[in-house]
């Protein structure tokens, strides 16, 4: 039995990991999209490190498109296996991949019209609206806390992860040659004091385990300051600077945590009187799925909700979603707040509000999440003076700002109680995947101090043998 890592491999995207029995049965665990990887990014995205054909299931952790993004393509290449995840990462799957291969279709487009004028080759989509919704034919939905067998080698727990709706950790029994072998894989950790979603849950005694490390190297800011932050950025930037405060969010998740933070304000009577707007989609139709789950809830939330039917939305809140209303938000000259995603600015509406505000010294961009470093996003936060925007090159006048509270990924702590489960000495190796190289040899090392005695970082494409 062996383990092979082709995606989030010493970085934070394109989670692909690849469980092959000794009688040749191949199980994917998540089939993640690789993001802001600057020219690197659609090699990666073409090129497997396998046969896609010759997987037999896949084991989806959560809905985020550097976890699910390629499942269209995976299907579209050869895989005709069924796709396993809770119902509302089904949910959230199904609008997630039809976005994306709407804004795959586009830039496409875009990108074309200047290879033909250069008589270069034309791209193509990794894949079409079609191959999204054909994808889903293969979605079979697991209850959390429910052992499932999937065939005669393997069973699979989901717990929940708390990291956003419907995502877990997974974890496996293998039989196998007359023995049985348990492996976890831990999706994104969650926080322990996330302000919408339940704390992640006690998972069974492993003896393998492959754990994210987003930020196993960091501590996060309290996340009850984030209303807080948040309310001083809009006052800095609309209030005084009579600016656009821009936040890049991701669909699902961050959006609905600002919309929360918002909505808290305006119930404490703090909401400055601008416009707000969410200009995605994706993001109000990922809104409507969180809301219809209100059993992943923490009780807090569930206290809210006795007297507050809507914790997401507040009176001066509009959304936008024709590409003609997106447009307008350009000639838009009052202050207002903008939420749009793509989280990392690399892709969707967001980045044409960037690329129409960078220059304009009132204006905000506030980034409220993790960015990969070579992200439109990334290098705005590294202190980028210049910035490439859809082949244009822009100066960076407008200020750059940041929220810390409000990842969706546990810290080292947070990392930390989620193996605290675990006794160490039943554990032959923890695989680290899911972060930046230095940012795992930092975790590598508290790990090994917490009595953890085989701790590796595999590198991109790597195989390990287990047991």
């Amino acid at each position: 039995m062996k383990i092979a890592f082709h995606g989030a491999a010493r970085t934070v995207t394109g989670s692909k990991h690849l469980l092959t029995l000794n009688n040749g049965k191949k199980y994917l665990l998540d089939c993640g999209m690789f993001q802001g990887m600057g020219d690197q990014t659609d090699v990666l995205n073409r090129n497997w490190g396998f046969t896609p054909a010759e997987v037999n299931t896949l084991i989806l952790s959560h809905a985020h498109v550097d976890h699910c993004g390629l499942i269209p393509k995976l299907v579209k290449d050869g895989f005709a296996g069924k796709v396993y995840c809770t119902p509302a990462t089904k949910a959230l799957t199904a609008v997630l991949l039809e976005d994306s291969a709407g804004i795959q279709e586009e830039e496409v487009k875009f990108a074309n019209k200047r290879k033909t004028a250069n008589g270069l080759a034309y791209l193509q989509p990794l894949y079409t609206e079609e191959d999204a919704k054909r994808a889903m034919d293969h979605f079979v939905t697991i209850e959390y806390d429910t052992w499932t067998t999937i065939d005669d080698n393997i069973s699979v727990l989901y717990t929940d992860a708390g990291h956003i709706i419907g995502s877990a950790a997974v974890s496996l029994k293998i039989k196998e040659d007359g023995k049985e072998t348990h492996l976890t894989f831990s999706g994104d950790v969650g926080r322990y004091k996330d302000v919408i979603l339940r704390s992640p849950e006690v998972f069974p005694q492993a003896n393998y385990i492959i754990i994210e490390s987003t930020y196993g190297n960091s501590l996060h800011d309290p996340a009850d300051t984030t209303p807080d932050m948040l309310l001083k950025w809009i006052n800095h930037t609309c209030g005084e600077k009579k600016g656009k405060l821009i936040i890049p969010a991701f669909s699902v998740g961050r959006t609905q945590e600002l919309l929360f933070a918002l909505n808290s304000l305006e119930e404490e009577h703090r909401l400055p009187d601008f416009d707000y707007y969410v200009d995605s989609p994706l993001s109000i139709a990922a809104t409507e799925i969180v809301k219809s789950y209100p059993q992943y809830f923490n009780k807090a939330v569930q206290k809210v909700l006795e007297t507050d039917k809507d914790p997401f939305d507040f009176k001066r809140l509009k959304y936008i979603k024709t590409v003609a209303e997106s447009k307008q938000l350009n000639f838009h000259d009052k202050p207002c707040v903008i939420i749009s995603a793509s989280g990392m600015a690399d892709a969707g509406r967001v980045k044409h509000h960037i690329s129409n505000s960078i220059e304009n010294s009132r204006n905000t961009v506030l980034l409220v999440g993790y960015c990969e470093p070579h992200s439109l996003g990334g290098r705005l936060q590294a202190g980028a003076k210049e910035v490439h925007i859809f082949g244009i090159l822009h100066e960076v006048h407008a200020e750059i700002g940041s929220i810390r509270s409000m990842s969706a990924h546990g810290d080292y702590e947070d990392l930390s109680q989620f193996l605290a489960c675990q006794d160490p000495k039943q554990v032959k190796t923890v695989f680290i995947v899911h972060g930046e190289y230095d940012v795992q040899q930092a975790f590598q090392e508290r790990l090994l101090k917490k009595g953890f005695t085989d701790v590796r970082i595999p590198e991109l494409h790597s195989e390990h043998g287990l047991g």
